[in-house]
């Protein structure tokens, strides 16, 4: 089956999800190092390959952001890029398990959603107690679990919208992130990831007909239903 070409939007964030093919543990000694590196790579990244990015968690397995790309090929660049020096790093071949996925969010609808899902990633599925003193996490710097603020941290409006001031908003984020997401939340963003989606309202994927580099959604499947010979219109005599 041929593979879906990038799903982009000029403007519009992006969840991605790149795994590793095996855990970083496995393949360096002191996984933690390596996790430090990573994320300096990661930073130092962003502005070379045209990346704004709004929040991100690197775990033992994989790669996780949320970033608005600055044209269709930043993000790609990106990863390859980290995969390429990880690569060089371990000395132990392919880094990654296949290509990663990613999915367009709507904002004012999915921003907040996919920055709960990215930050709480380690408390979800790692079993960490306090996902918000992660290290190679935005979600202490979201939450104000960390003193200060992030230089790399370009803010999506969604959050910047939610207070005044900064205390406001690490308030309200962090009001929503400790009640976390509805299962109904949690499988949307899945899905919409796995199947490299977009993921909004009908009038969000309606817009994005008209800019997505392809179809947003899946098409409906079987033929184009044959209409019956008598609601065809007929021929003038």
């Amino acid at each position: 089956m041929a593979r879906l070409p990038r799903l982009y939007a000029p403007g519009i964030p992006q969840l991605v999800h790149a795994r590793f093919l095996f855990p970083l543990s496995t393949r360096a000694p002191a996984g933690s190092r390596v996790l430090d590196t990573l994320q300096k790579w990661l930073f130092d990244g962003l502005a070379r390959h045209g990346v704004l990015l709004h929040a991100w968690t690197l775990t033992d397995d994989g790669i996780l952001l949320l970033a608005t790309p600055e044209h269709d090929k930043s993000l790609s660049r990106l990863i390859q890029m980290l995969g390429r020096n990880l690569a060089t790093t371990l000395r132990s071949g392919p880094v990654f398990s296949g290509r990663y996925r990613s999915t367009l969010l709507e904002p004012g609808a999915w921003v907040i959603p996919s920055m709960i899902w990215l930050e709480s990633w380690v408390a979800r599925e790692k079993g960490a107690s306090d996902s918000e003193l992660w290290p190679w996490s935005s979600a202490g710097f979201h939450t104000g679990a960390f003193m200060g603020y992030s230089p790399v941290l370009n803010d999506h409006a969604d959050y910047w919208s939610s207070g005044n001031t900064p205390f406001d908003r690490q308030a309200a984020y962090k009001y929503r992130y400790t009640e976390g997401l509805s299962s109904s939340q949690l499988q949307q963003i899945a899905q919409a990831l796995h199947g490299q989606w977009a993921l909004g309202s009908p009038d969000f994927i309606s817009r994005l007909n008209t800019v997505a580099s392809r179809r947003p959604m899946p098409g409906k499947r079987g033929r184009p239903r044959i209409r019956p010979q008598q609601d065809r219109p007929q021929e003038e005599e």
